[in-house]
């Protein structure tokens, strides 16, 4: 059997990478052929991506990374920038693959290349696999129904001649084959009610069909309706091998180890499944305004809360939250004090830790996918105030598909990255009720959602559902090889 080589392409950011990064562990742990090559893209230095590609470095020999240079986005191309970054690096890239294919070529024994495994993001680098003559493959850090999705508003617009735009604000019902419920069209993404960005996300679904399979970050029994539903034939396999997610975070708290011991110390003080934890992802944050209302309804539920709260970025720029100096400055006056025995304001959070903390029963998200997975393996249900993306689809699938979460707000929208609407604001006595629901969930649904988590964990045992979508991909890879 040859030993084969897989370029990796994950999208700029933290959040895209780890479950990337996941996949390649897991692939290269199953089988002794396989190595992998990170062709890494940046936006800006970042500390935490440094940290994270070492520890990986040191604990496998198999995979290693390439730092691709950096490169400014196309001034032709304003709205897409992100876009026409990632796009602008295909010579990098293909002089990256060069070197490897030549490196092969040279030493005998070594691996061939096989493939190129590509971010949702990164489909204009199916152009240079197509070059080297070898299959790419998709890695969705998304769900199965929403690649579902993608390929359902695709099909809609090119075979039936309907611009989705015109679904903004509107009433219809879509039925599409991956919910077994109507979606309510005034919860589609955001991208694809944009007139901007509609034209990018058609494009990528097409490309997605080009390709030689689908990586999905979900598993069968939470997802089976929605992966059943993808035709033969009509589109490629998909590969459901999750949930990916970096369990292990011992040494990802070097530079935060006080905050982190400060907030297990708390946790540890408080009553089994009595805490509630809101955090909104790496890319979330809210304005002064709506920031108070949250406050009022934590205050007035009484329940006990543990609160990632984070300071939103310049006007108009695209970067992350940043802690505040000094949360008093954006909460009501004496709230720190009144809730000073029942809540716990924190900025960044070690969120798997959090999740797996015995006195947390709920937590209020933003639901973006690896958030949902990571609640559903620890089995702690949701509270759904989904903020753009995908977010407002995955709040949709996680109620009323699955019955695992409640709601908060499900079309609440933050439009940051779009067109800088201003955002609605959700009231104290909405946010009351959304956590009041949570807390005092009845035992059907906690249970329910107790059970979905074993599923997770069984799925990715030896013989799971997971684990043998995973040898499949890995057969189909060494099938395919050139």
């Amino acid at each position: 059997m040859k030993k084969a080589e897989l370029v990796f392409i994950p999208t700029p950011g933290i959040s895209h990478l780890v479950p990337t990064v996941e996949v390649a562990k897991l692939l290269v742990d199953r089988d002794e052929r396989l190595s992998i090559t990170f062709l890494v893209m940046k936006l800006r230095s970042d500390p935490k991506v440094d940290r994270f590609i070492d520890s990986v470095c040191k604990a496998y020999n198999r995979i290693r990374f390439i730092h691709l240079s950096k490169l400014e986005p196309d001034p032709n191309q304003p709205n897409n920038s992100f876009i026409s970054m990632i796009e602008s690096q295909r010579p990098n890239v293909k002089e990256e693959v060069s070197r490897l294919v030549s490196r092969s070529e040279s030493s005998p024994g070594s691996p061939t290349l096989a493939g190129f495994v590509l971010d949702m993001f990164c489909t204009s680098m199916i152009d240079v696999a197509n070059e080297f003559g070898v299959p790419s493959y998709i890695f969705l850090t998304s769900s199965a129904a929403s690649l579902g999705l993608q390929f359902y508003v695709q099909a809609l617009h090119d075979e039936q001649k309907v611009d989705p735009t015109e679904f903004k604000g509107s009433d219809t019902e879509l039925v599409m084959p991956c919910l077994t419920n109507p979606f309510p069209s005034k919860v589609l993404p955001s991208a694809m009610l944009n007139k901007q960005w509609l034209p990018f996300l058609l494009r990528q679904a097409r490309r997605f069909r080009e390709t030689k399979g689908i990586i999905i970050n979900t598993f069968e029994e939470l997802e089976s309706h929605a992966i059943d539903s993808f035709p033969k034939g009509n589109s490629p396999p998909v590969y459901p091998v999750g949930p990916i997610l970096k369990l292990n975070t011992d040494g990802d708290h070097d530079e935060k180890s006080e905050k982190f011991n400060d907030i297990r110390q708390w946790l540890d003080d408080q009553p089994l499944s009595s805490v509630v934890y809101l955090c909104f992802g790496s890319m979330g944050s809210f304005g002064v305004e709506q920031v108070k209302e949250i406050a009022c309804g934590l205050e007035q539920i009484g329940h006990r809360f543990l609160w990632s709260l984070r300071q939103p970025p310049p006007n108009g720029k695209m970067e992350p939250p940043s802690d505040y100096a000094n949360p008093r400055d954006v909460l009501p006056e004496g709230f720190l004090d009144r809730t000073a025995n029942t809540g716990k304001i924190i900025g960044w959070a070690p969120q798997i830790d959090i999740l797996g903390h015995p006195s947390v029963g709920g937590f209020v998200s933003h639901c973006g996918w690896n958030s949902v997975l990571e609640s559903i393996w620890f089995g702690v249900p949701i509270a759904t105030w989904p903020l753009y993306a995908e977010q407002q689809f995955n709040a949709f699938t996680l109620i009323v598909e699955m019955g695992l979460g409640v709601e908060i707000k499900m079309d609440y929208r933050s439009e940051f990255h779009l067109d800088g609407d201003e955002n609605n604001i959700v009231s104290a006595g909405e946010i009351e009720r959304g956590v009041r629901c949570l807390m005092e969930l009845d035992n059907e649904k906690r249970e329910r959602v107790k059970e979905m988590s074993g599923k997770s964990r069984k799925a990715l045992e030896s013989g799971g559902t997971s684990s043998t979508w995973l040898g499949r991909f890995i057969q189909d890879v060494v099938d395919h090889q050139p």
